[in-house]
Order: structure tokens, then C-alpha cells, then sequence
């Protein structure tokens, strides 16, 4: 099963611009922008035979090749990063897509390595996606951003088979203040999908769905459109997981990185 995985990156970010461009310190006090780091992470990943940089941007393209990246260009008119994945797929052979956002440098390779052996192991699933059980510091970040008014991280509730319900960038389920018991209920949707090539040609075909377009989750027009997402539930092994969606999102993730 030949396996790419990609990295689609867009410059016009509405919430944070240029964002694949951050620069981030590293525990030596050097710099890296966000979408070195994320690639660098991809390069860690197991059962892949090619990474690539998908984008619209010639900046982005430009900073991706200096160090080192393949890099391949779609149209600016992909409206997310699974259509730019689909795009990007009519310029290279395979059987197994796999999305890694460009803002998610501290996503483990065992996380894409689990979802790349639910579909070898898995032939009726079409797209699977990681869930992550939050920890209380992981939760807390959640209600500190909704609270402060800041739309962070995802999170996903799931069948008894695992499989996607909704997703969400409210923090679901509910739980009164107060009232968080161990484990914590909620898991962080980590935003990185597995497609078969069939799955994304039929992405393309629906339309944009009203969830989809007023939560601003594209994993939400499969499940709009009937499509099962298999959620595969991976462990952190200690490491804090957190993805770059707002600029407040830098010190936290630098902590993690020891700068």
C-alpha cells in the first residue's frame, strides 16, 4: 500500500495569518517556523513513502523547499485542507492519503502510525482520524480558551464502535464547573486524517454542509453526507499535545519544546 502523507499549508489564515511562517524557539534558543517543525515531525513517521507540502502560497512554498521539502501547489480556491489534499493527489500515485495539518508540530508518529495500520487492518474504513483522551491540563486549556473567547483546540464524541458523532470547537460534553471527574470525558479531535483515495474524490463532489461551515470543521462533511469517520484512540505516553490556533497558542507551545 503506498502511503503519502501531506502537509497542506495556507498562508490566509482568518484567525492567524501567515501562521505556517511562525517562528518558534527551540531548547537551544534557535528559531524554526511552524511548518519546518511540522515537517521535520512527519519525517518521524513510520510506513511512509513520501511527504509533501501542499500549498497555494508562494512563500510558503519558497521557506518549505529551503529546507528541504517537496512541495506540491494547489489552487487557492481549496476551501480546506482536505480538498487541498484531493487536489494535490491528481499529481501523485496512491493508496493511502494521510493529512497532517501544518499547525500540529507536537503530533507523536505513533499517533499517524495507529491510523495508517486501522486502514491496512481495515478495509471498509474509508477515513480515520485520532482522538486523544485529555488529560486535566489539556482540559483546562480548552475551558481557559472558550472562557477568554478564543476558539482552540477540537473535540470529538464517538460510538461504542468508534465511530465520529460530532466534533466540535465547543468542549463536549459538558461538564458543570466544579464537577471534571477522572479520566476527564472529553478527548481532543488531533487533526490528522487517513483518506482512501475514494473518500477524498467523493469530499469533493458534496457540498460544503451547514455544520461543517458554521463550526469551520471539514471532518464534519462526511458525517453531514452519511460517511463513517473511524476514530482510532491513541496515548500520549506523558507528552502534552496541543496544536497552534491562536498566537496566545506560541508560549504554550514552546513550553513544551523547553525554549
Amino acid at each position: 500500500m503506498k502511503t503519502v502523507l501531506m502537509i497542506p499549508a495556507r498562508y490566509a489564515s482568518t484567525r492567524y495569518p501567515g501562521k505556517p511562517l511562525a517562528e518558534l524557539r527551540q531548547k537551544d534558543g534557535s528559531t524554526k517556523t511552524l511548518i519546518h517543525m511540522t515537517w521535520e515531525a512527519a519525517l518521524q513517521v513510520g510506513g511512509v513513502d513520501a511527504v509533501y507540502v501542499v500549498t497555494d502560497d508562494e512563500r510558503i512554498k519558497s521557506a518549505a523547499e529551503a529546507f528541504g521539502a517537496s512541495v506540491l501547489m494547489t489552487s487557492p480556491e481549496a476551501a480546506n485542507g482536505t480538498e487541498r489534499c484531493a487536489e494535490a493527489l491528481t499529481q501523485v500515485d496512491a493508496d493511502l492519503v494521510v493529512n497532517l495539518q501544518g499547525d500540529a508540530p507536537l503530533t507523536p508518529p505513533w499517533f499517524v502510525e495507529a491510523l495508517i495500520e486501522r486502514m491496512k487492518s481495515d478495509a471498509t474504513a474509508q477515513v480515520a482520524t485520532p482522538v486523544l483522551r485529555c488529560d486535566r491540563q489539556t482540559y483546562d486549556m480548552f475551558v481557559e480558551d472558550r472562557k477568554a473567547g478564543r476558539v482552540g483546540g477540537t473535540t470529538a464524541v464517538f460510538d461504542t464502535n468508534l465511530h465520529g458523532l460530532y466534533f466540535s470547537k465547543e468542549v463536549i460534553p459538558y461538564i458543570a464547573p466544579g464537577k471534571v471527574p477522572e479520566p476527564v470525558p472529553v478527548f481532543h479531535h488531533v487533526g490528522v486524517y487517513a483518506y482512501r483515495p475514494d473518500a477524498l474524490a467523493a469530499y469533493v463532489g458534496w457540498p460544503e454542509g451547514e455544520l461543517e461551515k458554521r463550526e469551520g470543521l471539514e471532518q464534519l462533511r462526511f458525517l453531514e453526507h452519511g460517511a463513517t469517520v473511524a476514530c482510532v484512540e491513541v496515548d500520549a505516553k506523558g507528552r502534552l499535545f496541543w496544536e497552534l490556533n491562536n498566537p496566545e497558542d506560541v508560549p504554550r507551545i514552546e513550553a513544551v519544546l523547553g525554549a
